[in-house]
């Protein structure tokens, strides 16, 4: 891969003095306000199912039928999501190890899709006189949907408000290369394949199975930088495949015998119309392949994903885990970063480097194949459906 990082061109909506150049990098002290946690969202009761599907599929126009063919998985655990509360959870991590550092900076917590809502966050903020907002999306990588669509909703709820002018939202990198994120992964698939060849399964007979979100094929090709020749699947797959290799490689260092443990990147949760392409192989069919490959085991690592939410407690454990119960497999799902100590000391680093102005050359990475931008560039991870929206924390479009 090569990348030339092209000057800016347009204006950066909503950013602070030091990230409205358009650079790609701030590498200039900014002294933040407060701290604006940007999660996806999700619904706490029966009745909140519906209202928030509608939420995540609004301008789609799907039919409160269709929304209740996925609203079963949510019905199952009681119709309660469980993101709401892991970030209730990150929110006291990250102020307790924000304290910890003697950085006195608040942490306001806002949802995309569902209550606490952006806009409650950004008034709550604006209201105790915290207006130079840095934000965290609960997404690491690169795409549409796990960058783009926050800093969209970022300008969607500055544009013509009172608080237009007024209140700065920068946007911390993607993290997927932040050895805080990754961490998790390692001791997870470590420890794995350790039970696997102590119980006398040949190295050779594990299979390693990395999943995450699929997407849209048509967004994957266009996510990350246009600038960077990414190769299929775009940035997003690039950057999974990157994080998913050092992985294996450091489990490799710790456990010669790993070396030998076959892995690949899979997919899950897609949705959408069957004749849209979208991300595979499927971590289900691939699950269901392995005992033709001579496997006698299974790890699934979810690397996509921050924290144990539906998609993972749903598509993998219990999804996958039935696929490798009928092919008669062994399964072990290794955890996410969560609240670990590790992944909040890591946030709080990526706090720091832009509290500081970190020069990039400074800053913690593996795995690093690109696209982690402090100030994204232009054309950036675009929607193929719906176009370039205004969006902050990036150079226009």
């Amino acid at each position: 891969m090569s990348a030339v990082i092209p000057e800016a061109t347009d204006v950066v909506l909503h950013a602070s003095s030091a990230a409205s150049g358009g650079e790609p990098f701030v590498e200039q002290p900014v002294a933040y306000d407060a701290i604006l946690l940007a999660g996806f969202g999700g619904p706490e009761g029966q009745d909140d199912v519906i209202p928030f599907l509608r939420n995540v599929t609004r301008g789609r126009g799907i039919p409160d039928e269709r929304l209740e063919e996925v609203a079963h998985h949510y019905r199952h655990f009681g119709g309660v999501s469980p993101i709401n509360g892991q970030n209730r959870a990150l929110k006291a991590a990250l102020e307790a190890e924000l304290e910890a550092r003697s950085i006195a900076l608040p942490v306001y917590w806002g949802n995309r899709n569902w209550a606490p809502y952006l806009e409650d966050a950004v008034a709550e903020a604006a209201g105790r006189g915290h207006t130079t907002l840095l934000a965290f999306a609960t997404s690491a990588y690169s795409s549409f949907s796990s960058c783009r669509q926050y800093r969209e909703d970022f300008a969607r709820v500055l544009d013509g408000s009172e608080y237009d002018g007024v209140v700065t939202i920068d946007k911390i990198r993607p993290f997927y290369d932040h050895p805080g994120f990754v961490q998790a992964f390692v001791a997870g698939v470590h420890d794995a394949v350790e039970e696997y060849l102590a119980d006398g399964v040949a190295a050779d007979a594990i299979q390693v199975l990395f999943s995450t979100h699929s997407i849209p094929s048509t967004d994957a090709e266009r996510s990350g930088p246009r600038d960077i020749d990414w190769g299929p699947g775009g940035a997003y797959a690039a950057q999974h495949e990157a994080v998913a290799a050092w992985v294996m490689d450091r489990v490799a260092e710790l456990t010669p015998a790993a070396a030998e443990v076959p892995w690949e990147l899979v997919y899950q949760s897609r949705s959408g119309p069957a004749t849209q392409p979208w991300l595979e192989p499927d971590v289900c069919d691939v699950i269901g392949e392995l005992a033709g490959r001579g496997r006698q085991a299974v790890v699934v690592v979810p690397v996509g994903f921050m924290s144990d939410h539906m998609e993972v407690l749903w598509d993998l454990d219990t999804e996958a885990k039935e696929a490798a119960e009928q092919a008669g497999l062994r399964f072990v799902r290794t955890p996410t970063p969560g609240v670990s100590p590790a992944f909040a000391a890591g946030i709080v680093d990526l706090i720091q480097e832009r509290l500081e102005g970190r020069p990039d050359a400074d800053r913690a990475r593996v795995a690093s194949v690109g696209g982690s931008f402090d100030v994204c560039r232009p054309g950036c991870c675009e929607n193929v459906r719906a176009g370039f929206k205004r969006a902050a924390a990036g150079v226009l479009p």
